[in-house]
């Protein structure tokens, strides 16, 4: 009780309400912008974090990838234009939506099963964290290593790209993870004889990179969106009671699903999207609506986004294992913080957790009041031109990574990574597994080495200690997961539609 009532004097503070507050309106802007992502928005915000509180820093990342997940709905109900890859799986859904005069219902829908599926998702963080934290005060470097490989492996496994594909971005992060001397040799590797990479490479720059600048370089090659006729909306919330009393199943596998999918390292709100959209109408009594205007899926995608957020920090508290990009960058915060991320922050840190949790809550409860106003105010934002709005973010980039290097070789750094960003993306190669791959190297090599010198060498004892074992069981499968898909795409995939031609 000591604990909580410290929390909730910690998320009082004048200085977090402010910062939730500001970056929830932030997060809105960002997110409403067509092509501008929620991880992009966290990205930029990593420079003002350095001059706020712990408290204050977390609150910063969490309420604006909320709101930007939500406000990604928007251009892409009015324009047929996703803000933010989550809103891209229900797009069509939500624009067939607009043109028979409901758009209101399909904004409103977004906002509501958004703000239902987030506070689901803190409350599976809630109960998931501690129990699962007493369980990894057992691990050893031998699980953590087999944890870590297998957060790599899972990243492959739900890319929506080919999964070679997959695994080579995340091999090249890892070799990007490899540069400088901060390694258990301590000797320097692929430097080049560069002072300024001794150091290895920061994993901000580099989000920021892939992230941010490849943005801004899509933009200077895409035409610009159309814009949004004047109109006068009515009432946003009317109607959503009744759509949550007729599609409460909907609903509660959206929030199941994006639960279980922002648990597995690399995967994130716009896979959980993607995923509950095409469960909604595999499962629905009217599979034949979909396309035309269905609200149905568009409240089971919804709900599943914003609830992966939430229970996408469990493995990045516990573990330092990221559950999708966002959190890839708010670890890189967490530890600028003094937060550092395992099973201890539970138990010496509990106070600070309590705070995580009601910062959650209240960025959910604020996004409904908010999200209402900023769906008034959408006709003004959407009009705002590309043009004015692209050279800011790259001035904001390089001022960003100029203040977590304090050099110009951490903004060369972003430059060449929103080069590489840009190349992988047109070439379908994910970006979120090279980012996952940058994050978790370092992790993944550390224990690796510490467990064979604990073991003189030896690698039975990776395989020996029960969980050990069913980590490794684990990883191996996934890690040949690809090899199976494509035997069976050159085998039995191939000849099951030959032998019905001959019969």
């Amino acid at each position: 009780m000591n604990d909580l009532l410290e929390a909730v004097r910690l998320v009082a503070a004048p200085d977090v309400m402010i910062a939730i507050v500001a970056s929830a309106i932030y997060g809105l802007v960002v997110g409403s912008l067509p092509g501008l992502s929620a991880t992009m928005a966290t990205a930029l915000l990593v420079p003002v974090t350095f001059w706020l509180s712990p408290i204050a820093a977390i609150a910063t990342i969490i309420t604006a990838s909320a709101m930007a997940i939500f406000s990604g709905d928007i251009p892409g109900c009015l324009l047929r234009i996703p803000g933010t890859p989550a809103s891209a799986a229900y797009t069509d859904e939500a624009y067939a939506m607009t043109r028979k005069g409901q758009a209101e219902t399909a904004l409103g829908a977004g906002l509501w099963f958004s703000a239902i599926g987030g506070i689901v998702g803190t409350l599976s963080l809630v109960l998931m964290a501690p129990l699962l934290a007493e369980m990894a005060l057992s691990f050893s470097t031998f699980e953590y290593f087999w944890l870590a490989f297998l957060g790599l492996m899972c990243a492959t496994l739900v890319a929506r790209s080919s999964p070679i594909k997959a695994i080579a971005s995340m091999l090249l992060g890892l070799l990007v993870s490899c540069i400088g001397m901060e390694n258990p040799a301590g000797t320097p590797r692929f430097t080049f004889g560069l002072t300024d990479l001794l150091g290895g490479i920061e994993p901000i720059p580099a989000l920021v990179g892939v992230f941010a600048v490849s943005e801004v370089m899509r933009a200077m090659v895409t035409p610009e969106p159309p814009k949004l006729p004047d109109r006068k909306f009515g009432s946003i919330l009317a109607g959503q009671w009744k759509l949550t009393k007729k599609y409460q199943w909907p609903m509660w596998r959206g929030n199941f699903i994006g639960v279980i999918i922002g648990v597995l390292p690399g995967a994130g709100a716009d896979m959980a999207a993607w995923v509950s959209y095409a469960m909604s109408k595999k499962f629905s009594k009217e599979p034949e609506k979909f396309g035309t205007g269905h609200p149905e899926g568009l409240v089971e995608a919804g709900a599943s986004n914003n609830a992966s957020l939430a229970s996408g920090w469990v493995p990045s508290l516990l573990f330092g294992i990221p559950g999708d990009t966002i959190t890839a960058i708010a670890i890189g915060v967490l530890y600028m913080k003094g937060l550092n991320p395992g099973p201890t922050l539970f138990t010496e840190r509990a106070s600070s957790m309590y705070a995580l949790y009601l910062i959650f809550i209240l960025a959910n409860i604020i996004m409904i009041p908010l999200g209402i106003l900023m769906i008034r105010l959408a006709s003004q934002v959407l009009r705002a031109p590309r043009a004015g709005i692209m050279p800011v973010i790259l001035l904001l980039c390089a001022v960003g990574a100029y203040a977590t290097g304090n050099n110009l070789f951490s903004v060369l750094m972003v430059g060449a990574f929103g080069i590489l960003g840009f190349v992988m993306d047109r070439n379908g190669y994910p970006v979120a597994a090279l980012v996952l791959g940058i994050v978790m190297g370092t992790m993944v090599e550390q224990n690796f080495i510490t467990s064979l010198i604990k073991s003189d060498g030896d690698v039975l004892p990776f395989f020996e200690r029960p969980v050990s074992a069913v980590l490794a069981t684990m990883t191996i499968g996934a890690l040949l997961w690809p090899l199976g898909v494509w035997i069976w795409n050159r085998t039995g995939g191939r000849r099951l539609p030959a032998q019905g031609a001959a019969e």
